[in-house]
This record gives structure tokens, C-alpha cells and sequence, in this order.
């Protein structure tokens, strides 16, 4: 492929992922040309983009000789299969996380990307959060020098259960939210030696777990990740404490809200951190605290890497093998949380 060719893509669903994240990313990217949404309910796609054909299946896609990238942002459950049947195809595939349902559904379509023509990759989007890119910034510069204690949250208030197929996944928030903190985690330290968790369904009418708290072990550090539907009042994202200091952040990256709200990628907002964290050091026995300079979120950055990755100059943003990695902390964590002990890694 020429460097200068437009690559089709088209999305399967066109629910919160499809609508808020994969379409408008796609449309921002140069490069990309977004061709058509598999869907359902085609009312709701031409209510935001009226001149795009809706398909009605993902055959439909997959026989277009015009369409070279299929983005998987459909319900868990489906995601193996479709990632698999477009990869056989000769598609390069985007799909949501979690990639599967299961591990070792997710280690089958590994197995298929790795033969398959086509790029793979999934779309961990929290990698370029505004306030993980500050961080991975501060950490690599040494500020907070060896990390003693990582806390990760992404907290709601949700106390209402509805009838959502997210509030009846396997796996509930830890498999929705999970994929994001484990991540993150694992970009910043590598694959924890075991993992502890305590997996709960909280509300009252729940049929998932709606409240994780797991214990990533590494040798001397401690990465702790929290999820919950009841948390009222917190607005906590990060605590980090090294031996030369501590870095606190509260809120979340602004991306996913401005998409919402109707900004676009390239808007003068796009990406503003709004609330930046605090880093306190100690300076002659006394703490000195300080607001380090916020990263911008860039989620346009993920589909730029994978446009050139398709094109042969550059590697996928989130391979299989990195995606793996999360899957294979996720089972364990539903496992510990059943047989109510750590698991080894």
C-alpha cells in the first residue's frame, strides 16, 4: 500500500465505543477513510453521520474490496469471533477491549492474528490519557524516584442497576474497567509475580461485579486498582508514592466527555487536562508541592500508529502479545477472587 492511499474502515456497532471513540477518531485521522458502520439500528448512525452507509452484517464489510480495517466494537461476547473472521478475511482488525470474552478465546484469536495478513491490534485508548501520559513523563524523568506504591481508580456512582448487557457482562467492571488499569499498570511496571483480588456485586438487583479491589505483587512495589459503582464522592485517578516523593491526581482524562459533548479531535480544547495532579517532594525536611506541567490526551494518536502500521511504517499500537499480557491478569483475577488467594504469575 502507497503511502498516500486511504485505508477503508468501517465499524461493527454503534454503541457508546462505536459512537464516542472509533468513529470520530477514525474521521480525524488522515489517511483513514470511514466507509461504513455495521449496525442495527441505522437511525442512530445517520443521526450523526447522515451521508455513511449503514451495512447490515459483518459479511457485508468483509466482501468490500474498498475496506481494509474493521473495527470490532461490538458486545464482549462477539469480539473473538468477528475479530477472527475478519482477520481470515485479509482485514487488519481494531477491536475493543476486553478482546474476548475469555483467555483462552483471546489466545485463539492471537493465534489467527499471528498468521493472518492483516495488522491486530486492541484499543487500549487510556494509553494516551492526559494524565498517564503526565505520569509516565514524571516517572521516567525520576521525579518520584522508586515507586513504592501505585494506586490506580476508576470510581462511578451508579447506584442504579439497568438493563445494559455491560451490567449482566461476565466479568462485570473488572472486565470493563479492568482492561484500562491493568494496562496502564503494566506499560508503567511490567507483568506483576501474582495477583490478589477481592470481586464483589454490590447493588442491590446486581447479576455482575460491580466493585473490584486487586493487588497487583511485584517485588517491592505494590500496584493497587480500584473500581466501584458506589462511590458517591472520591474524584480519585491516581496516588503514587516513590522514595523521593508523591504524585496525586484527581478526575478523569477529558476525552471521552468532550467526544460527548460533541468536540472533535483538532478542537483548540481537545485533550485539556482540566484538573492536574499535585507532586509533593521533600526539600529540608519540609514538603514541597508543585503542579507539574499536564501531558495532552491524545487518542487520535492510537489510529495514527495503526494507519501506519497497516502501511508498513511502523508497529501496531497495542499488539497481541501486549494484550495477552492484560487478559492473562484478568482471568487471574477472576480466579483469585473465587478460590479467595493469590494467584502466581
Amino acid at each position: 500500500m502507497t503511502s498516500n492511499a486511504h485505508i477503508g474502515v468501517a465499524v461493527v456497532g454503534y454503541g457508546l465505543a462505536g459512537q464516542t471513540f472509533h468513529a470520530p477518531l477514525i474521521q480525524a485521522t488522515p489517511g483513514l477513510a470511514l466507509r461504513a458502520v455495521v449496525s442495527s439500528r441505522p437511525e442512530a448512525v445517520h443521526a450523526d453521520l447522515p451521508d455513511l452507509e449503514v451495512l447490515p452484517d459483518l459479511d457485508a464489510a468483509l466482501a468490500r474490496a474498498d475496506i481494509g480495517l474493521i473495527v470490532v466494537a461490538t458486545p464482549d461476547a462477539l469480539h473473538a469471533e468477528q475479530s477472527i473472521a475478519a482477520l481470515k478475511a485479509g482485514k487488519s482488525v481494531v477491536v475493543d477491549k476486553p478482546f474476548a470474552a475469555a483467555l483462552t478465546e483471546a489466545e485463539g484469536v492471537a493465534a489467527v492474528a499471528a498468521q493472518a495478513p492483516g495488522v491486530f491490534s486492541v484499543f487500549q485508548n487510556r494509553r494516551w490519557d492526559a494524565d498517564f501520559l503526565t505520569l509516565r513523563r514524571l516517572l521516567a524523568e525520576g521525579e518520584l524516584g522508586q515507586i513504592a506504591v501505585f494506586e490506580s481508580h476508576y470510581d462511578r456512582f451508579r447506584p442504579a442497576v439497568t438493563d445494559r448487557w455491560k451490567d449482566r457482562r461476565d466479568g462485570g467492571v473488572w472486565a470493563d474497567l479492568g482492561p484500562h488499569l491493568v494496562d496502564q499498570a503494566v506499560q508503567l511496571f511490567g507483568p506483576p509475580l501474582g495477583v490478589y483480588a477481592d470481586l464483589q456485586a454490590q447493588r442491590h438487583g446486581a447479576a455482575a461485579i460491580d466493585y473490584a479491589h486487586v493487588l497487583l505483587r511485584y517485588d517491592r512495589l505494590r500496584v493497587i486498582l480500584n473500581m466501584g459503582h458506589l462511590v458517591a464522592e472520591s474524584g480519585l485517578r491516581y496516588v503514587v508514592h516513590g522514595d523521593r516523593g508523591s504524585f496525586i491526581k484527581h478526575g478523569l482524562d477529558p476525552q471521552e466527555g468532550q467526544s460527548k459533548a460533541g468536540l472533535r479531535p483538532g478542537d483548540a480544547d481537545w485533550g485539556i487536562e482540566p484538573c492536574p495532579g499535585v507532586l509533593t517532594t521533600i526539600r529540608d525536611g519540609r514538603p514541597v508541592r508543585t503542579t507539574p506541567a499536564p501531558e495532552r490526551g491524545d487518542y487520535p494518536a492510537f489510529y495514527a500508529a495503526m494507519r501506519d502500521a497497516i502501511r508498513g511504517e511502523g508497529l501496531p499500537p497495542v499488539p497481541a502479545d501486549q494484550a495477552l499480557a492484560v487478559m492473562r491478569i484478568l482471568d487471574a483475577g477472576l480466579r483469585s477472587s473465587a478460590e479467595r488467594r493469590e494467584i502466581a504469575l
